[in-house]
C-alpha cells in the first residue's frame, strides 16, 4: 500500500512541478499478492476511482481478484512455444 501511495503521489508531484505536464497513464507493478483482503479491496477501489477520473492505469499482477476487477485487461500467457496475449473487455 505504501508503494502504491508513493507512485500515485509522485505522479501528482511531477504534474505540479513539470510546467503543465499531465500524467494520464500510470503503470503499477506492485506487491498486490502480499495484501490482505481489506487492503486489496482498498487498492482496487482507489485504482477504479482513478480510472473513473480519466486516468489510464496499467497494473501488472498475478492476483486473480485484482485481474477480475479490471474492466479491460491484457492477459499474457506463457507456453513452451512462446508467449501470447489476449485483450479482454472493452474500453468505454
Amino acid at each position: 500500500m505504501a508503494a502504491l501511495s508513493l507512485a500515485l503521489g509522485l505522479s501528482d508531484v511531477v504534474q505540479a512541478y513539470a510546467g503543465g505536464i499531465q500524467l494520464d497513464t500510470l503503470f503499477i507493478d506492485e506487491g498486490f499478492g502480499s495484501l490482505d483482503q481489506d487492503a486489496l479491496d482498498q487498492a482496487i477501489a482507489m485504482l477504479s476511482e482513478l480510472q473513473m477520473g480519466g486516468r489510464m492505469i496499467g497494473v501488472i499482477s498475478h492476483v486473480s481478484e485484482l485481474k477480475e476487477q479490471m474492466p479491460v485487461r491484457i492477459d499474457v500467457s506463457a507456453s513452451r512455444h512462446g508467449s501470447s496475449v489476449e485483450v479482454k473487455g472493452v474500453l468505454l
